[in-house]
């Protein structure tokens, strides 16, 4: 147990459970699509936050449907609503993003568009579908494009992909 410690699933814990993750900094790992499939329970996101959990959201192909943070960030808006609790999609992109940097105390090396920092990025295209176009001509706010990709975006959604500052797709 400890801040580099990792708990994939965490969805039957105790109180005393979530107690020692929360106490020693540990990280308990959101993997939507693993619990989905295999239908093993829902994480209380708002419950572990709630008890000083910190968290992190990941794919788990091991038990899951796909590498996809956007198919992740997808099934975890779903499993929230199923929770009683919306999902932000500027919290749910920071979390697959700078979040997870943070969980795996990598934030002064990845996480964040900055100088010194490595430029891993995706570039995503919020009208690369014609259903995600429709969409998009009526969004009004990043928020809202942001939501178009994490509810419809998928591989066709990847227009460009950089591996530390050199594009690496086609």
């Amino acid at each position: 147990f400890g801040p580099r410690s990792l708990f994939g699933h965490c969805i039957h814990l105790s109180g005393r459970e979530r107690g020692a993750l929360a106490e020693t900094g540990s990280v308990a790992v959101f993997c939507p699509t693993s619990n989905l499939f295999l239908g093993s329970g829902l994480f209380d996101d708002a419950g572990l936050a709630a008890a000083g959990v910190r968290r992190a959201v990941a794919t788990d192909i091991g038990a899951g449907t796909s590498y996809s943070m956007l198919a992740t960030l997808n099934e975890a808006y779903k499993i929230a609503q199923l929770k009683g609790r919306r999902m932000h999609p500027l919290q749910t992109f920071h979390w697959a993003t700078r979040g997870n940097a943070i969980a795996l105390g990598m934030e002064d090396e990845i996480g964040r568009i900055a100088p010194g920092r490595y430029a891993d990025l995706v570039v995503l295209d919020p009208r690369a579908t014609p259903a995600m176009a429709l969409r998009a001509d009526a969004a009004g706010s990043l928020a809202e494009e942001l939501f178009i990709l994490q509810i419809m975006g998928d591989d066709r959604a990847v227009a460009q992909t950089y591996v530390q500052g050199r594009a690496m797709k086609g």
